[in-house]
């Protein structure tokens, strides 16, 4: 098969050909028709996370968003079957562990690889082919009318922003949520939170996200080149947020979005740090204490979860295909990832091999 493999840290991708994974007795191979291309890529390819042991090492396929049709199935696998579309979680489970049992598959303590594309020993979906381990625990059955382009969109990103604002902060009809960052997974949050019928500010710093925003249903913008976001935010919502995401990163948005919310309101975060915060950004914490504001984590979604998003995109009530700006071949694959240092890319591109 041909993929494309890190091979030095900052370097392009190198699309080559290698042998074809091997099926464990309880997963399946996938043939890949499409792949979201997200900033946690980006994050694996300049090298960050060793200050978390968490450094994706050279020799890795990256990928971590992928849909496909299933071209091969293990012994053990009971309720998959050759042909089968299927969708396939970043945060891979064992399915077995009180975390998995218990509906908090992502969150995974098993004996087992827990992150698709960014571990050896879960080689990931920028190739024609992807091994998926567990698979009757992981794979998310599809539909055969659901478009692979859509379903690589509403991967890593739209379902992070799922659970961060449904399971993780409890968001509801009425109130105010601020999404810091309109990338892939900010851009997903607007759509999610339209659903759970919030309101929704939008903040960037960049024209062309917040135009996206504003289209996909933001009910203001802050440009926070121009103004003080907090300010602005607080000003909106006439006292601060219910629930600020921070879909970033960066120590000034992670920051900023804690300040944004009300007394008693949450803070999630889902962006992963860079190279300057080294996985550890300073807070307010006299100021969260006093006014009793949450700080939540929020790391993609549960398999077992992923029937109530489904529906959502049955219904209509999201359109992931949407935030598609951009599809590309594996070949276009490493100048695409490289363009993401400059935040030269808006919403979600897609890899169709």
């Amino acid at each position: 098969m041909r993929a494309a493999v890190l091979r030095e840290h900052g370097e392009p991708l190198d699309v080559t050909e290698l042998p074809d994974p091997t099926c464990d007795p309880d997963g399946v191979v996938v043939e890949v028709e499409a792949c979201g291309i997200c900033r946690s890529d980006w994050h694996s390819w300049m090298g960050h996370g060793e200050w978390a042991d968490d450094a994706v090492p050279a020799g890795q396929i990256l990928g971590h968003e992928p849909a496909g049709r299933v071209v091969e199935v293990g012994d053990r696998v009971e309720t998959i079957r050759e042909g089968d579309r299927v969708a396939l979680p970043f945060n891979l489970a064992c399915g077995s562990c009180g975390y998995c049992q218990t509906g908090h598959g992502n969150v995974c303590t098993g004996d087992h690889p827990h992150a698709l594309g960014f571990e050896p020993s879960a080689q990931g979906a920028f190739a024609e082919l992807v091994h998926l381990p567990s698979a009757d625990y992981n794979a998310i059955q599809l539909p055969e009318d659901v478009s692979p382009t859509d379903v690589a969109a509403l991967g890593c990103r739209f379902m992070t922003a799922y659970n961060a604002l449904d399971a993780r902060a409890g968001l509801r009809a009425g109130q105010w949520v601020a999404v810091h960052g309109c990338g892939g997974v900010g851009l997903s949050a607007i759509q999610v939170a339209n659903v759970l019928g919030a309101r929704v500010v939008a903040v960037d710093v960049r024209e062309s996200a917040l135009d996206a925003a504003t289209d996909l249903g933001a009910d203001a913008v802050v440009d926070g080149s121009a103004e003080d976001p907090v300010d602005a935010i607080r000003g909106l919502t006439d006292g601060g947020a219910h629930v600020s995401l921070d879909a970033l990163g960066v120590a000034e948005t992670c920051r900023n979005s804690v300040r944004s919310v009300r007394p008693r309101g949450s803070h999630v975060q889902v962006g992963l740090t860079t190279e300057a915060e080294k996985g550890n950004v300073s807070l307010p914490t006299d100021w969260m204490t006093r006014h009793e504001v949450s700080f939540l984590g929020a790391r993609g979604m549960p398999p077992t979860s992923a029937d109530d998003l489904l529906s959502l995109l049955a219904s209509d009530a999201v359109d992931p295909g949407s935030l598609v700006t951009k599809t590309v071949s594996l070949d276009e694959v490493p100048e695409r990832l490289a363009a993401m240092t400059d935040y030269d890319t808006v919403g979600v591109e897609v890899m169709v091999p």
